[in-house]
């Protein structure tokens, strides 16, 4: 009994929140519109923060993902809308520069031995530039079909949701079920004790980053199709919430050990408590409070479940 309640204590939590914010907002927090709505504008955030699991495990920080997301849509955006070219090429130029960039994080960080923090920030501004060098301003008139596609919903919920969740079960199955998802544990959990058992520690560490790349990228391309126009700000935001996402996921199902369904559970509950507070009338800067409030409770709970495993 203890036991399922330290692993589903959070989701007990969220449904008090449910709850509360229900009858606290009568007739605004539990309907259709609002449901689909906190449902489908984290899909963005779920895809982020799936990708950025993988170089945590890894026992790596990956500070560039907001930034790539960003980098990724304006990319979209810039090259859909002012250059005219067909969305798929937008979309695979995105991607390949996702995949640049994970791999330029791994070659500092593995290679040249520079800690992954300083490295990814580093990657994060350059990025920042980078962005800021293709548009400064709002990129509008993308392909409609992708936006369509983007903006659909499927029983009140729009499609990126059911995007985010095929890429929960992807993540899960590598992670769960796969030699090089079990490989990312063991190397997180001790380098050297990965390398004596024979595992290529180097390799796993380029592919986490690589991961984290392209996954950051992909959620860019979702987010385009989302809103049908790109901006160079949008991007940077996602970071915190990502971070703090996984940690507090990591508190959850399988605590003091990231996992998918954590994650996915902390997502959904961070911005149940964002938006009900919202309707509530809490001025806007709530949101970065209890985003950072949370991120620091999230990773001391977790570190406390990890040593108590």
């Amino acid at each position: 009994m203890r036991d399922i309640a330290t692993r589903y204590g959070l989701v007990a939590v969220w449904i008090v929140m449910i709850v509360s914010f229900t009858i606290l907002a009568p007739g605004r927090f539990l309907v259709a519109q609002n449901i689909g709505n906190i449902f489908g504008s984290q899909a963005v955030l779920l895809i982020l923060a799936l990708g950025l699991m993988f170089p945590v495990i890894a026992g790596e920080w990956d500070l560039s993902v907001g930034a790539m997301l960003g980098l990724s849509l304006t990319v979209v955006g810039f090259f859909n809308a002012v250059l005219d070219l067909p969305i798929w090429v937008a979309i695979l130029v995105a991607l390949v520069i996702g995949l640049v960039v994970g791999l330029l994080n791994a070659f500092f960080i593995v290679i040249a031995g520079v800690p992954s923090l300083i490295a990814t920030l580093g990657m994060a501004t350059l990025l920042g530039g980078v962005t800021y060098a293709i548009s400064n301003s709002t990129i509008s008139g993308l392909d409609q079909g992708f936006v369509d596609l983007g903006q659909h919903s499927v029983l009140a919920i729009p499609t990126p949701f059911y995007v985010a969740i095929a890429m929960a079960l992807i993540a899960w199955y590598v992670l769960r079920w796969t030699p090089g998802g079990r490989y990312l544990f063991f190397v997180g959990s001790n380098r050297d004790v990965a390398r004596l058992s024979g595992i290529r520690v180097g390799r796993v560490r380029v592919t986490a980053l690589v991961v984290s790349g392209v996954v950051s990228a992909f959620a860019g391309v979702v987010l385009a199709a989302s809103l049908g126009a790109s901006g160079p700000t949008i991007g940077a935001p996602y970071l915190l919430p990502a971070f703090a996402a996984i940690f507090l996921g990591a508190t959850a199902v399988t605590p003091g050990r990231l996992n998918v369904w954590g994650t996915v559970i902390a997502v959904y509950f961070l911005i149940t408590g964002v938006t009900g507070m919202q309707l509530l009338g809490a001025p806007s800067w709530v949101q970065d409070v209890f985003y950072g409030a949370i991120l620091l409770a999230a990773v001391a709970l977790s570190l406390l479940a990890r040593r108590r495993r």
